[in-house]
């Protein structure tokens, strides 16, 4: 028999353990102390307006960057996919457009973004980073150009009232609409990036793309893919922005970019390999949200909570890989 009784888990592996917590730690201790500084954080009115206006959609846009990261890449363009997106779905119900034609035009152009990253990088072989921050200033160009220098497009008038409400403000199975497409997304995403053999092969090309290339894995095809579905992953997001506040902002996609990096590298804290995973991201943008909008309730002014968000993010990272490191 095997004496238990004397079994010790070795101190490194320890370390190793609780690096892989850190953030989920991090988040109750966040929250906790909103709880007390905020009494407002925790009432229902709150916790839904943090999931609906925070989570929601810098998680869509987040979990596509998380698939671009797990195959070795960067999208520094996903703002753009969501401000396409946005653009064609307000100018297209502004032309008198049927919602389902608005809808799948919408999504067509944000591919369309995607397909052309894929072609600069697996065609032209530029850089994803360079590539896609070539896509980030085209693309707020474009946008300056069609609306006029940067002009809001809205569409107040009453008759566009049920469209918006048929997306936003419904629900289905007793679940709001946004936060219902935010679920089925995840889960889709999750079976393909962890279950599934298209996954290992991103797995593959992110861990070593070379050995990759030499076993046979269509290397520019999956590259390919990934670009493609992130940008339709943003393009849910943008019409689901351009729903909420029924008007298309220019260059309001680009406050998703840097926090969409962050969750998706915060979120490799809770993986021993250092991963990206659709639920580390999910984690990654609930702390980010939690942070925004608890500093929001205390009074923190918006130059204030970014100087707090960037603290979080260095403090959480230095905390989990520390830990690991010494776990080694």
């Amino acid at each position: 028999m095997v004496d238990v009784t004397n079994f010790r888990v070795p101190p490194g592996e320890r370390l190793r353990n609780a690096a892989n917590y850190a953030v989920i730690v991090a988040l109750l201790m966040i929250v906790a102390a909103f709880a007390l500084a905020a009494p407002s954080f925790l009432t229902p009115a709150n916790l839904y307006n943090l999931v609906l206006n925070n989570v929601v959609l810098l998680a869509i846009v987040a979990i596509g960057m998380t698939l671009v990261v797990s195959s070795g890449g960067i999208d520094l363009s996903v703002g753009i996919s969501v401000d396409m997106a946005s653009m064609a779905f307000i100018m297209l119900l502004k032309g008198g457009a049927l919602l389902g034609v608005a809808l799948g035009a919408s999504i067509g152009v944000a591919l369309i973004v995607g397909l052309v990253n894929a072609i600069l990088i697996t065609r032209l072989k530029i850089s994803p980073f360079l590539a896609t921050l070539g896509i980030l200033f085209i693309g707020q160009s474009v946008q300056k150009i069609a609306s006029g220098g940067g002009k809001p497009i809205y569409l107040a008038n009453a008759q566009y009232a049920p469209t918006f409400d048929s997306i936003v403000k419904s629900s289905v199975l007793g679940i709001p609409t946004p936060m219902f497409v935010l679920l089925v997304l995840a889960v889709a995403v999750y079976v393909l990036l962890h279950r599934s053999v298209f996954g290992r092969y991103v797995q593959a090309l992110g861990a070593q793309p070379g050995v990759a290339w030499f076993s046979g894995i269509r290397v520019p095809f999956h590259t390919s893919i990934v670009y493609i579905l992130a940008a339709g992953l943003c393009g849910v997001a943008g019409i689901l922005l351009s729903s909420t506040v029924k008007s298309y902002v220019p260059l309001s996609g680009d406050g998703f970019l840097l926090d969409a990096i962050g969750a998706c590298f915060i979120g490799t804290t809770i993986s021993s390999e250092r991963r990206p995973s659709v639920l580390g991201t999910l984690i990654g943008v609930l702390l980010l949200a939690v942070t925004r909008n608890g500093l929001l309730l205390v009074g923190w002014n918006f130059y204030w909570q970014q100087v707090g968000i960037g603290v979080l993010v260095f403090s959480v990272l230095a905390l989990s890989f520390g830990l690991r490191g010494r776990g080694h």
